[in-house]
């Protein structure tokens, strides 16, 4: 079984008390870590950890090697024993319901735009998301016209889960790898993670989701941009209903 990160396998669980395996001034190693690091596109959790001696703020992270180091807002902090790791839950659900939508919005892409390939993504902490595409030649009302078919995606309710892959096989199934220049990092067996949109969508992707379409908001197409001859920058943004 390919080895997975905590927030993968556990991806409802926001609050865990777990050990600090390794401490630094301004630091933790944790023995099991709820916190998504960032990366694809997507921001890193927020939240904070709480022990005998007090509480700190999670301020960031940083992977060394196959370790990811919790960053502390108090630099002199020192923890050590058990621990409870917050992770904001506010913050996270925006996050998985942009990531899922842009799986959406990226589908759509791909099955009506001849395959077309992510260039670059971003979701920020204000609920918007944009993803570039390579797309030369393309009316931008078409792009502007997927509004309906994403939201009714979301409206459909449908599951969201995913498995794991050997790399290899990844790269020889058309589709699975979707962006032009990056791809999820394998895990310590070679395998990659493979998130599946139920009869929509199938990627590689190592960001946190939804369980079901339908627990997202609906979403609105804000703005579509030419950067350069290929690219198209397609905004998208949630909507509080």
């Amino acid at each position: 079984m390919a080895a997975r990160s905590f927030y993968h396998e556990n991806p409802k669980t926001l609050v865990h008390e777990t050990e600090a395996v390794e401490t630094r001034p301004g630091r933790v190693l944790l023995a099991e870590s709820p916190f998504y690091p960032g990366g694809g596109g997507q921001l890193a959790d927020r939240g904070f950890l709480r022990w005998n001696d007090g509480e700190v703020t999670v301020s960031g992270f940083e992977t060394v090697g196959r370790k990811t180091w919790l960053l502390l807002s108090d630099p002199d902090a020192e923890i050590s024993g058990t621990v409870e790791a917050v992770v904001d839950p506010d913050f996270r659900q925006m996050m998985t319901e942009l990531h899922t939508d842009t799986h959406i919005l990226n589908a759509f892409v791909f099955q009506n735009f001849s395959g077309a390939l992510v260039t670059g993504v971003q979701m920020n902490a204000d609920g918007i998301a944009r993803m570039d595409f390579d797309l030369p030649e393309v009316d931008n009302d078409r792009l502007r016209a997927l509004e309906g078919p994403i939201n009714d995606a979301i409206k459909r309710n449908i599951p969201v889960r995913d498995d794991y892959v050997p790399l290899d096989d990844a790269y020889e199934e058309h589709g699975l790898i979707r962006s032009k220049s990056v791809a999820p990092p394998p895990t310590p067996d070679g395998k990659i993670r493979i998130v599946e949109i139920v009869g929509l969508d199938r990627q590689a992707c190592g960001g946190t989701h939804l369980t079901e379409t339908g627990a997202s908001r609906p979403i609105r197409i804000l703005k579509i941009d030419n950067k350069g001859r290929h690219n198209r920058r397609v905004r998208i943004g949630l909507v509080n209903e």
